[in-house]
């Protein structure tokens, strides 16, 4: 049957089944919106997210501008894309991102106590990322991502920071207005907030959702994997739908709070982008300068961890494990399970709560359900150290369980309720309402939320098996469910009684959820 021609290359859209060509040509307008409203963000110079510059360059990686572009002035050529990041130590360490449309000669950052007092000069490292162009889909792109690494900085600081290059002088008085902004983890335990999603994407819905969650004031943002959905299909081939350009999107749109919000992510299966290494994470490594502290920073660069006030937060790659999308399954052969046991143990012993956020879901009931592969590697991890808060992105909604114990519900904990991860389970959130396109649960079961609950009943759902089916459930442990955007927002206290409130909040600020998580209560 010839292939109609709906703005899909015939050679491409022979290879895609009706659901990925819907995808892509929904995807291809709603980039086109985008670009309108990140343009007006770009505008300003400057944007945001994460980084970390002590790691090794990817394989398509060089410190050389290109012949093609170096004869571009610098004083034309305006940074965009800024984002921030932890080093391994958030007290003394950030690691500053951004990215430059043509190869420039000797970026830097400078760094100061004051706005207009700069004084520190960092040298920074260029990561130049080549894609290939494809017959009928995408042209060769080159891409140029910066990176500084900023140690020995002072605890509970705030700092000021502006990006450059020879040509263009961020402490000059005509570049004054793309000065940013950090703050540095204090050098002990305080009452703070950090969120959380994943699935975001480049959507009006997205830029809504981070202008909400600038309005909790994060000391820093956690990102569930999916990130900006340049590869459409998220099957980790090369065969994928794949635009590069993406990316300048997404960075644009985000600038607004991971300029000053260290934006700390980790790998969806959209996230395995094939052209660049053989894992597909040489992309990752470009773009994104992340705590080298993992089993393995080069290989596996959403693989780390890092400590915040009393709460360790440990980042995974779920891609690993799952069974669902094997393209990456088994690519670490056991190491980054053996690092996750070696870690929590460290970690149990030094902070009050332990959180890990990966992408597959653990436990859910949306369109992917849960990941058979992610609850046979790690679950028993999770409770042989009772980790304290699971997050998670895949399934574009919000869903959070009660209190899981070997594999049942171990307490209910409705909307309002606290529970101990001693004595009761772990609890998981699905976080994936950031902005893509949003899912269902199944048919019959209806959203239950705060001012909207409704009656408590069990779920027909499924989870993936190792031999890629899935194998049907009736559940008991979905507890709140909401088909809409939104993110969630976790406040931790120390002292004498520890706690975190998590609570999840709709795109309007409208919140949905809460609970409280206590040891020992």
């Amino acid at each position: 049957m010839d292939t109609p021609d709906v703005g899909i290359p015939p050679q491409l859209a022979r290879r895609m089944s009706m659901a990925e060509q819907y995808e892509y040509l929904r995807t291809k307008l709603t980039r086109r919106r985008a670009l309108v409203t990140a343009g007006a963000f770009a505008g300003g110079g400057l944007l945001a997210g994460c980084a970390t510059g002590t790691k090794s360059p990817s394989p398509s990686s060089t410190t050389t501008p290109s012949p093609a572009t170096s004869r571009v002035p610098g004083s034309v050529v305006t940074p965009f894309g800024r984002h921030l990041a932890f080093g391994a130590d958030p007290k003394t360490q950030m690691r500053i991102s951004w990215q430059v449309p043509f190869a420039v000669k000797k970026p830097y950052v400078r760094v100061g106590l004051k706005p207009w007092g700069l004084s520190r000069k960092i040298e920074a490292e260029v990561r130049d990322l080549h894609t290939p162009g494809l017959a009928g889909q995408r042209l060769a792109l080159d891409q140029y991502y910066l990176h500084a690494a900023l140690d020995g900085l002072r605890p509970g600081t705030t700092y000021y920071y502006g990006v450059g290059h020879e040509g263009f002088d961020p402490a000059s008085r005509e570049r004054h207005s793309t000065v940013g902004s950090f703050r540095t983890a204090p050098a002990s335990p305080e009452k703070f907030v950090f969120t959380a999603f994943g699935d975001q994407g480049v959507t009006p819905d997205a830029l809504a959702n981070d202008k909400v969650l600038l309005g909790r004031q994060p000391s820093f943002h956690l990102h569930a994997g999916d990130i900006c959905y340049a590869d459409v299909v998220g099957l980790g081939k090369d065969s994928d739908v794949y635009d590069p350009g993406a990316w300048d999107l997404f960075l644009k749109q985000t600038e607004s709070v991971a300029k000053s919000v260290p934006w700390m992510v980790t790998t969806g299966n959209h996230d395995m982008e094939a052209w660049y290494s053989p894992n597909g994470y040489g992309g990752q490594s470009a773009r994104w300068s992340l705590p080298d502290n993992g089993f393995d920073a080069r290989n596996a660069p959403g693989v780390y961890s890092f400590t915040y006030g009393n709460v360790g937060i440990v980042a995974l790659d779920a891609n690993d494990v799952s069974y669902e999308i094997p393209a990456n399954k088994g690519y670490t052969d056991g190491k980054q399970t053996a690092w996750l046991d070696k870690r929590l143990g460290e970690l149990r012993k030094t902070v009050d709560f332990v959180v890990v956020f990966f992408h597959h879901c653990a436990y859910s009931t949306s369109t992917h359900a849960s990941d058979g592969g992610v609850r046979d590697a790690w679950l028993p991890l999770f409770a042989k150290h009772q980790v304290d808060l699971v997050i998670n992105g895949h399934n574009h909604v919000y869903e959070r369980t009660d209190a899981i114990k070997g594999g049942t519900v171990g307490k209910p904990v409705p909307v309002g309720a606290s529970t101990d991860p001693t004595r009761d389970g772990i609890v998981y959130v699905t976080a994936g309402g950031a902005g893509k396109s949003l899912y269902r649960f199944p048919a019959g079961v209806k959203d239950s939320y705060e001012g909207k609950v409704t009656r408590h009943e069990g779920v027909d759902t499924y989870h993936w098996t190792k031999s890629q089916q899935q194998n049907k459930d009736t559940v008991e442990w979905s507890r709140v469910r909401y088909t809409g955007f939104s993110f969630l927002s976790v406040e931790a206290e120390a002292g004498t009684s520890p706690r975190l409130k998590v609570s999840a909040l709709a795109q309007s600020g409208k919140r949905i959820d809460y609970f409280e998580v206590r040891r020992g209560a």
